[in-house]
């Protein structure tokens, strides 16, 4: 049982204005779009500040209205209201629905991604026929390569032996923004290295920005390095390689690098020998450091 005032139900409107002219057929438009009452007496129609009597005075044939007779220009259709289904609220009409009208949240397509998405956006899946949301972190493929920098190094370098205090390798240096906070930078890295000074030690150590990567855990005065050598009658300098899987968890501008240091009283040097003679059985070598940001994912 409800008690209290009749809710009102339906799809009210009301129609664009007519302009009468020798005939008693008008269409009827709401916006511009045609709309079809369901019947004459779903609807309140003023004429010359009159109320007319459905199907007495006019009757509804799809999206028109035709008055008993034919009107003139002198005849005013002040308004023509449409009451929908009086009883049900009936169907929606065509093109009533605009994406104004819908919530941000709504499965829409009306805001578009300009970015790739981050791990906990979610996206909708039919899981046997039921449909389930889930974060892109899950679908998303794994070991794909987003970007690829490297940095090819064939001058020489030197710098004074210091004993622990470790230098910058001018030229080998390689600058990446990874695109996902997930991803894995995966290093490679050549060089060749000298010193100077006979049974004196160089080494070198890689770095991406401040911090220390890859490489034997420090002790005492024992550092954390990828390689070094004890140069001894001054041959040919000695090649370090290494591979590193890094996870700097960024999208900031990041910054890999050699950094090397010899004893002190040396020098040490980069892609020569110590002595560097002008000998066509020795020669210069180069120093590479590559990056690569490997998107990780489940899949």
């Amino acid at each position: 049982m409800y008690i209290g005032k009749t809710p009102a139900l339906g799809n009210y409107q009301k129609c664009d204005a007519i302009t009468t002219s020798a005939t008693a057929t008008y269409n009827l438009l709401v916006g511009g779009v045609a709309v079809s009452p369901e019947t004459a007496n779903n609807c309140i129609v003023s004429l010359n500040g009159v109320i007319q009597a459905p199907t007495d005075a006019y009757t509804i044939v799809g999206s028109t209205i035709v008055f008993n007779s034919a009107l003139t220009s002198a005849d005013v259709i002040d308004f023509i209201l449409i009451l929908g289904d009086v009883l049900d609220i009936g169907t929606v009409s065509d093109g009533t629905i605009t994406a104004a009208k819908l919530a941000d949240t709504a499965i829409s397509g009306k805001t578009a991604l300009a970015v790739a998405p981050a791990d906990t956006d979610e996206f909708l899946v039919s899981d046997g026929g039921v449909l389930k949301r889930m974060d892109y972190s899950l679908i998303k493929g794994g070991g794909n390569l987003l970007q690829l920098k490297t940095v090819y190094k064939q001058d020489t370098f030197s710098v004074a032996g210091n004993s622990g205090v470790f230098s910058d390798v001018t030229g080998a240096t390689v600058d990446i923004t990874p695109t996902l906070a997930t991803s894995k930078i995966l290093v490679f890295l050549t060089t060749n290295i000298s010193n100077g000074t006979h049974g004196y030690g160089a080494i070198v150590r890689l770095v991406r920005d401040s911090t220390v990567i890859m490489g034997g855990t420090a002790s005492s005065n024992r550092n954390m390095i990828v390689g070094g050598a004890q140069i001894h009658n001054n041959g040919m300098p000695n090649n370090v390689s290494a591979v590193y899987l890094d996870a700097p968890a960024t999208t900031s501008a990041t910054t890999y690098k050699l950094q090397g240091s010899g004893e002190t009283g040396s020098t040490f040097y980069v892609n020569r020998t110590g002595v560097d003679q002008d000998l066509s059985y020795l020669g210069r070598t180069p120093t590479t450091i590559t990056v690569m940001e490997i998107a990780v994912g489940v899949l």
